[in-house]
């Protein structure tokens, strides 16, 4: 019963926020090819209709462009039928949520709502060290 108000009052929330943008824009995948075994690998799961996940988007781009040799950033848009299903996966309660896994897959940090650089650098930096 609780997860499933949970689950009701994200779906309300999120429909009262955002309604009358453009539900039509197509989910994004940031993969940074230039990795081939990523040290790292920095999910967002987020939507392109929510706000802080918007503000995510540069924040994506810049760590992927900095990090290119070392770290691999995937968004999934969770909103969609075709991400949904890694909002399962991921056991995503709130977006956005960011997920970092380490080079055997295994996460090592979580992180929910917006997330700035500079914090996202400084632990970066420190599991790269490790």
């Amino acid at each position: 019963m609780k997860k499933t108000g949970i689950i009701l009052l994200m779906i309300i929330v999120g429909f009262a926020l955002f309604a009358g943008e453009n539900q039509t824009e197509k989910a994004e995948t940031v993969v940074a090819d230039s990795v081939q075994t990523p040290q790292i690998t920095f999910i967002e799961l987020g939507s392109v209709n929510c706000v802080p996940c918007k503000m995510m988007q540069p924040v994506m781009k810049e760590i992927e462009e900095e990090y290119a040799d070392t770290v691999k950033v995937v968004f999934y848009d969770v909103w969609t039928k075709e991400d949904k299903k890694f909002a399962k996966q991921y056991k995503v309660k709130v977006i956005p949520t960011q997920v970092f896994l380490d080079e055997n897959g295994e996460e090592f940090f979580r992180h929910q709502g917006f997330f700035s650089k500079e914090e996202i650098e400084k632990l970066i930096d420190e599991q790269l060290k490790k």
